[in-house]
């Protein structure tokens, strides 16, 4: 599994459409995203038991 640093990346670009966080993996996923200078557009929508699904949308402000 890449890192997600490299899936961030990958969503930024457009070379993917979201990336899939489970409640477990949070942690993990939040410390990569700190990192992003543009954090900002990286949108989460929250399912059920914990999880997320991210999306990268520069509309967002």
């Amino acid at each position: 599994m890449e890192s997600y640093d490299q899936q961030l990346d990958k969503l930024k670009s457009g070379e993917i459409k979201e990336i899939y966080v489970e409640r477990e993996n949070f942690l993990l996923f939040r410390d990569s995203w700190l990192k992003m200078e543009d954090r900002k557009y990286f949108v989460g929508e929250a399912a059920h038991n914990g999880n997320i699904t991210y999306r990268y949308d520069k509309t967002v402000v």
